[in-house]
Order: structure tokens, then sequence, then C-alpha cells
């Protein structure tokens, strides 16, 4: 369940919004009575939705924020001048990332309603990579736009799927929380230029051996019951995230996020099998308990690994 503050009062609404966001907020409202509207959801301790009215127009000052926020506005408009950056003014459907999480910013606002994603910038580091050098540049956004309207499109569908799954009550599962929080940075990171290298470079070519996987396939078997990241993978295995992707994609003709999705179904199915069969709850307390968000999704998963649905024996396949 979400939570929800409102204020009528310029110092009541500056605190909302500095507890929500951080940083110094500043907040110029004139003799206008400022009506400020914040409904706040967590994902996971890293991830946020909100949505947030501001039935009001106010000049804006903020110190850097220390968080990654992207934004989507629904009516009214906002103009936004990052120090050191250009002034870029933002009307109803744009999606849009204001600011570097490190960087102070200006802006003005007239009566704007607009969704907020605010995501800890270390979800970056644990799924993408810069490219390597004697001092790696941290993962940054280096456009406020989006790639395209298609692009644009697709992070609005992604998020409407997190807040519809956070809605569900699942949050309070480790690895369903951390799936949505990830799903949605993979998105923006898609979505918006940025300056993640994808592509293997050769000390990666040189990497992905067969001794590598095993030692990344060893530390999932073992962890697959923990939020672990493909940091974390990559880490363990004594490599970069690069490397891991290539080995498993080079030996097994899947990707590690794959494979920890099916290590996860084999231990589900395992626990079901040990389950009560007249216990109607186990199915979707035990998918949740392993990542997925809905019985429906994992009868899904489970149908195509195992041929038929959770709890049944797997049927044989046909030569």
């Amino acid at each position: 369940m979400g939570q929800v503050f409102e204020a009528t009062d310029i110092d009541v609404a500056e605190q909302i919004l500095r507890d929500g966001y951080g940083g110094n907020i500043r907040l110029d409202a004139g003799e206008i009575p400022p009506r400020l509207r914040l409904d706040a959801v967590a994902v996971s301790p890293a991830a946020r939705l909100d949505q947030i009215t501001f039935g009001f127009r106010f000049h804006v000052r903020a110190e850097a924020l220390g968080a990654l926020v992207i934004c989507h506005i629904g009516s009214g408009r906002l103009a936004y001048h990052p120090a050191d950056g250009e002034r870029t003014t933002y009307g109803p459907g744009d999606a849009f990332v204001p600011v570097q999480p490190e960087r102070g910013f200006t802006a003005d606002c007239a009566e704007a309603d607009f969704r907020t994603t605010v995501l800890d910038p270390a979800l970056l580091h644990s799924i993408a990579e810069t490219a390597p050098g004697r001092r790696p540049e941290p993962v940054r956004f280096t456009s406020h736009a989006p790639l395209s309207a298609d692009a644009a499109g697709t992070w609005d569908a992604v998020h409407a799927y997190a807040r519809e799954t956070v809605g569900l009550g699942v949050t309070g599962e480790p690895l369903v929380a951390g799936s949505v929080a990830r799903m949605l940075v993979a998105t923006a990171l898609t979505v918006f230029p940025n300056n993640v290298l994808s592509d293997p470079t050769f000390a990666d070519r040189r990497d992905a051996h067969p001794r590598m996987l095993r030692r990344a396939v060893t530390f999932i078997e073992e962890n697959a019951d923990r939020d672990i990241t493909l940091a974390d993978i990559a880490a363990e295995a004594r490599t970069t995230i690069r490397a891991v992707r290539l080995a498993f994609r080079r030996h097994l003709d899947t990707t590690p996020t794959a494979y920890l999705r099916w290590v996860r179904l084999e231990r589900a199915d395992q626990e079901l099998r040990r389950a009560d069969p007249a216990d109607h709850l186990a199915v979707a307390e035990i998918a949740r308990r392993w990542g997925w968000a809905g019985p429906n999704q994992f009868a899904a998963a489970h149908r195509r690994r195992f041929g038929s649905p959770p709890g049944e024996p797997p049927r044989p396949r046909t030569p």
C-alpha cells in the first residue's frame, strides 16, 4: 500500500518533497496558497512510484537529490533548468529524465499533475557497466528525452505494469520487488540515451570461458533464494557483467537472468510437490516467494518448462 501526503502550507509542502526526494528543496509560490498531494508507493528500498499533483504555480530550487528521477506529465507544464544545462519545457504526455542525481536544478511548475519513478542510482550499476578504464565512469543518462516516441511508449507500458504489480501487494516478497525494480531500470536504459557499454570488449570475450561460467552457475544455484543481481554474479565470477552475459549466450544459449529464473522455477516446483494438495493458496504463495508476482504468470512459466500445471508431474516430451 502507498502513502499519501497532502499540504496547503508552503513549509509543509517543502518538507514533504525533501523527505520524499532528498536534497535541499525550496519552493517559492508568492502569495498563492499551495495545494500539494503526493501518493508514494514503494516497490523496494531502492525504487518508488509516485503520483504528484501541484495545484499551484511555483518556482523550485533544489540541490543534488542523489536519486534518479524519471517523470511523465499528465497535465500542466514543467520548465526544468539543470545546473550547467539548458532550460527545457515539458508538457502533457512528455516523459523525461530531468536531472542527474549529482546535479542541482531549478524549475517552474504550472499546476502540473505527473508521475515520477524514483530510483537509487546503485540499481543502474547492478545490471549495467560503462566502458572499462583506469577510472570507470558511473552509469548515467546522456539526454533528458527518450530515444523516440516508441521508446517513450515502452516506458509508459512498463511503468503501468510495475504499478499494477505493486498494486497486487507483492512487494513484501524480496524476489518480486527486486525484479520489478530492476525491470524499471533496464527499461530506462533502453528508453533514454546513456553511456552504458553493452558490446563485449576483447577482454570480455577472452574471459567468457567455461571455468568462469561454472563459477557463475554455482553462485546462482547456491543463492537462487536471494535477490541477487547481475553485478553480484559477475563479482563472484571475477569478471564483468558483459562477460557473464556473453558466456551464458556462448555456452548455454541463454542469459544469466533466464538461467536464474529456470533455477527458481525448479525450486518452486520442488516446494509444490512437498505442499499439501488441499492447500489452494500454496501455488500463489510459493510463486511469490520464488519471484512470480501472480499465479497465472507462474502457471504459464511452469507449463513452458514442465508441460504441466503447477503441482502436477512433468509430462514426457514428445520426440
